[in-house]
C-alpha cells in the first residue's frame, strides 16, 4: 500500500509538473501601449478585451497550452466590461504588476472644478448633453461623496402618517392630493404586488423644487430589515409626500416606525461633500473642510461592471481562468424609473464581477472598490472557485455573493466549494443599506473563513435562503475564523453577525470574533439562527458589545451552542423566541459575562432547549441571576443548568478588550476548552492586517453613535 501511495503521488506530482511546465503564451499591457501593437513585451496591448481576442486567436495553436496576461503597473481605463465566455477554452491568466499596482479604472477624470462662490464649486460634463450620459456616483479624490439629500448624511426623518391608493383606470387622472390620511398598520398595510400611489406625511419632510436637478428626487425608505428606494413625485407645503410604485410586503411594510431620506434635489445641497447634476450639465459640489481646487480631482463612474464570465451551461463551463494583483476601481450605478422594491439583503442586486458556469475562477491579491453594485457573485452553476487575500471596500451593495435565490430543479446548477479566505471587506451597502458583507443563498459547501467583515449596515455573513423546514441546498457551509464587527450603525433591524436560515446539516460557525453590532429596533444579535436554522454547529466564537444578545434563536432545531463567550452585550445576553414541539438547541460549556440589560430574553426560559456546563457572572452585584422571572436556583430545579455555575470568568483585561479566562476552578467545572480568538480576522503580513484596521474615527463615532441611541432608550419594533 505504501509503495502504490508514493507512485499516486508521484503521478500527481508529474501531472502537476506538466501542467505548470507547459507552454504558455505571454500577452502584454501597458497604459501607454496600443490594441494595434503586436501584445509582446516591447510592442504591449492597452486593453484587457483585446488582450483576451488575442489568446481567443491563439488557442487552436497546439503548441499552447495556457495564456498569461501581464499588465504592466499604471492605470488602465476600461469603458466595457471583460466579457469571458465559451469562446476561451485554455486556461488564462490575468496577472498585474509584482511592484506598483496594476489599476483597471471603470472612471473618468473630469475637467478641473472651478468655484461659483466660495462654499461652492461646479464643472461641466460635456457627454451629459451630447450623449445623455448619466451618473449617480461620483469620487472626489478617491472618496465616495453622496448626492444632496434632505436630511443630511447620517441623519433620517419619520414618517407621521401614509395614505394609499391602487392605480386603475377609474383613478388615474383623479387629484391625488387633500385625501384624507390614515395611518398604516400591520391590518391596513400598502399592497404588495399592485402598482398604488403612496401619500406620506414626513417629520420635517424635505421641500423639493428639482426645476435643475438632472432626473427624478429619490426618496430612501427603511423598513424593519430592508429597504424601498422609489422617485418622489411630489411634495406640498404640508409635508405630503407622493411616490408610485409596487407596494411593500405586508410583513415588512412602510409604516410610522420607518424612516427615510431623500435625494437628489437642489434644495437639498447645504452640506460638505454633496453634490447635484444639472440638466444642462453641470456638476456642482460642495467641497469638504481641506479640499482646494488645485489638490482636488473628480472621477465619474463610466462602466457598471467589470468582468463577467458567462458559460453556456453545466456542461460547457468556463473554467481556469485567474485574476491577480489587480485594482478593479469606479463603477456605476443607475436607479431605474421606476426605483428598486425591498429585497432583504438586497438579493437580487448585482456585482461588478459575476460569474455563471463557471469553474475553477479565482480571484487573489485584487482590490475591488468604489461601486455602484456590489463586489463579486459566483452565481449559477459555478464550483471550485475562490476569493483570496483580496480587499473589497467602499461598495454599494454586498461584498461577495454565492448561488441564487432560487433552486434551480437542476440540482447540477446549484453552486457549491466557493472559497471566501483572507479578505478585507468593509464599508458596503452605501447605495443598498440592507446589503451583507458575504451572502451564501441556495449553496453548499462553502467556505467563509479568516475574513474581517466591517462597517456594514446590515449582516456581516448570511448562510442559506430557506424560511422554515423546507429542503435547502446551503449544508456543510463553513464561517470560522472571521472578525465580524462596526454592522448596523442604527438604520435597520433584525440582523446580525452571522445570520443563518433553514435546515443545514453540517454547517459551522465557529472560532470567529463577533462585536460591536447595533440595530435600530429590534435585533441586532452577534450570533442569529433565524426561521429553520437546523444541524448548525455554533462553537468557539467570542462575542461581545451587541445590542440585543450574543446568542439569538428566532426558531429551528438540533443546533448546538457550545463553548462560546458572550461578554458584555448591551440589552439582553441571550434571547429565543418560538416555542415548538422538538429540542431546539443545545446550550454547554458557554461563559456569560455582562453587566447591563438582562440575561434572558424573549422566551429564553421556555423555548425547548437543553443547557447545562454554563457560567454566569453579572458585574452588577444588585441584579439577581436569572432568566427572565425564572430565578437561577428554580431554574437548575426544572432540570436546566444543573451543573452550571456563577462564577466570575476573571478576564485578563476586560478594558483593553482581552477576554481570556483564568478562573481555572470555573474552567475545570463546566469543561470550557480554551481557544485561541487571536487567530480569527486576516492573516499574512503586518501590512495586510495593519490595513483590515477601522480608523480610530470611524471606531469613536461608532461609539458615539450607540451612546447616543441608549439615551434615547428607542423601544424594539
Amino acid at each position: 500500500m505504501r509503495i502504490k501511495f508514493k507512485l499516486v503521488t508521484l503521478a500527481v506530482i508529474l501531472l502537476q509538473g506538466f501542467v505548470a511546465m507547459g507552454a504558455t503564451h505571454e500577452i502584454y499591457l501597458s497604459p501607454s501601449g496600443d490594441d494595434r501593437n503586436q501584445g509582446n513585451k516591447n510592442s504591449p496591448l492597452a486593453t484587457l478585451n483585446e488582450a483576451l481576442a488575442r489568446a481567443i486567436a491563439l488557442q487552436d495553436d497546439s503548441s499552447i497550452d495556457a495564456f498569461v496576461i501581464n499588465l504592466a503597473k499604471g492605470n488602465y481605463t476600461m469603458y466595457d466590461p471583460l466579457v469571458i465566455d465559451n469562446s476561451l477554452h485554455k486556461p488564462i491568466e490575468f496577472r498585474g504588476a509584482e511592484s506598483g499596482r496594476s489599476v483597471i479604472s471603470g472612471g473618468i477624470t473630469t475637467a478641473r472644478f472651478t468655484a461659483v462662490n466660495d462654499h461652492l464649486w461646479r464643472v461641466h460634463i460635456p457627454e451629459v448633453n451630447r450623449y445623455g450620459f448619466r451618473f449617480e456616483q461620483i469620487y472626489i479624490n478617491g472618496e465616495r461623496r453622496f448626492r444632496a439629500q434632505s436630511p443630511n448624511r447620517g441623519e433620517f426623518a419619520g414618517i407621521k402618517q401614509v395614505k394609499h391608493i391602487p392605480i386603475d383606470s377609474t383613478n388615474l387622472g383623479r387629484d391625488i392630493y387633500g385625501w384624507e390620511v390614515l395611518n398604516i398598520t400591520p391590518n391596513n398595510p400598502i399592497p404588495f404586488g399592485n402598482e398604488c400611489r403612496t401619500q406620506y406625511i414626513g417629520e420635517d419632510a424635505p421641500t423639493s423644487k428639482n426645476k435643475e436637478a438632472l432626473g427624478q428626487p429619490l426618496i430612501t425608505f427603511f423598513h424593519k430589515w430592508d429597504t424601498t428606494r422609489r422617485p418622489l413625485l411630489h411634495v406640498d407645503s404640508c409635508g405630503v409626500m407622493t411616490i408610485a410604485g409596487r407596494g411593500v410586503y405586508p410583513w415588512n411594510t412602510i409604516d410610522t416606525r420607518s424612516r427615510f431620506f431623500a435625494e437628489n434635489d437642489f434644495n437639498f445641497l447645504d452640506a460638505e461633500g454633496e453634490w447635484i447634476l444639472s440638466e444642462d450639465g453641470w456638476l456642482y459640489y460642495i467641497p469638504c473642510d481641506g479640499e482646494t481646487i488645485e489638490n482636488t480631482t473628480c472621477q465619474i463612474p463610466v462602466v457598471k461592471q467589470f468582468i463577467k464570465i458567462q458559460g453556456k451551461s453545466v456542461e460547457e463551463q468556463v473554467s481556469d481562468v485567474k485574476f491577480s494583483n489587480i485594482d478593479f476601481v469606479y463603477a456605476s450605478y443607475l436607479t431605474p424609473n421606476e426605483g428598486n422594491v425591498q429585497m432583504q439583503a438586497a438579493a437580487g442586486i448585482g456585482t461588478v464581477v459575476e460569474a455563471n458556469f463557471a469553474r475553477n475562477i479565482h480571484f487573489a491579491d485584487c482590490t475591488i472598490a468604489h461601486t455602484g453594485l456590489g463586489g463579486v457573485w459566483f452565481k449559477r452553476g459555478c464550483s471550485d472557485c475562490s476569493v483570496e487575500r483580496c480587499h473589497i471596500y467602499d461598495v454599494g451593495a454586498s461584498g461577495v455573493k454565492i448561488g441564487e435565490s432560487t433552486i434551480r430543479d437542476n440540482r447540477a446548477e446549484i453552486t457549491h466549494h466557493i472559497k471566501i479566505d483572507n479578505n478585507i471587506i468593509q464599508h458596503g451597502g452605501f447605495v443598498f443599506p440592507c446589503a451583507v458583507g458575504v451572502i451564501i443563498f441556495h449553496s453548499s459547501d462553502n467556505q467563509v473563513t479568516h475574513n474581517d467583515i466591517a462597517d456594514f449596515r446590515y449582516t456581516g455573513v448570511s448562510v442559506g435562503w430557506t424560511w422554515g423546514y423546507g429542503y435547502s441546498p446551503a449544508k456543510r457551509n463553513i464561517v470560522e475564523y472571521n472578525h465580524i464587527h462596526h454592522l448596523g450603525w442604527a438604520q435597520l433591524s433584525d440582523m446580525g453577525g452571522v445570520y443563518t436560515l433553514g435546515i443545514s446539516e453540517g454547517t459551522s460557525v465557529s472560532n470567529n470574533v463577533l462585536h460591536d453590532i447595533y440595530s435600530l429596533y429590534y435585533g441586532g444579535w452577534g450570533l442569529y439562527t433565524d426561521e429553520g436554522s437546523s444541524g448548525i454547529r455554533i462553537e468557539n466564537n467570542l462575542v461581545y458589545n451587541c445590542k440585543s444578545g450574543g446568542f439569538h434563536q428566532h426558531y429551528g432545531k438540533d443546533n448546538i451552542v457550545r463553548n462560546n463567550i458572550f461578554a458584555g452585550q448591551i440589552r439582553t445576553q441571550l434571547e429565543a423566541s418560538r416555542i415548538e414541539p422538538h429540542l431546539s438547541f443545545e446550550f454547554s460549556h458557554n461563559i456569560i459575562y455582562y453587566s447591563s440589560g438582562v440575561l434572558g430574553g424573549i422566551n429564553w426560559a421556555h423555548v425547548g432547549h437543553k443547557s447545562d456546563y454554563n457560567c454566569y457572572f453579572c458585574t452588577d452585584p444588585s441584579k439577581e441571576i436569572g432568566f427572565q422571572s425564572v430565578r437561577f436556583d428554580d431554574w437548575q430545579a426544572k432540570g436546566q443548568d444543573v451543573n452550571s455555575v456563577i462564577a466570575d470568568p476573571e478576564f485578563a483585561n476586560v478594558a483593553t478588550g482581552n477576554f481570556t479566562p483564568t478562573n481555572k476552578s470555573m474552567l475545570k467545572k463546566i469543561g470550557f476548552k480554551m481557544f485561541d480568538y487571536t487567530k480569527a480576522g486576516v492573516y499574512g503580513s503586518k501590512e495586510w492586517r495593519r490595513k483590515a484596521e477601522l480608523s480610530d474615527e470611524m471606531k469613536a463615532a461608532f461609539d458615539k453613535l450607540v451612546s447616543d441611541y441608549e439615551q434615547q432608550k428607542i423601544a424594539d419594533w
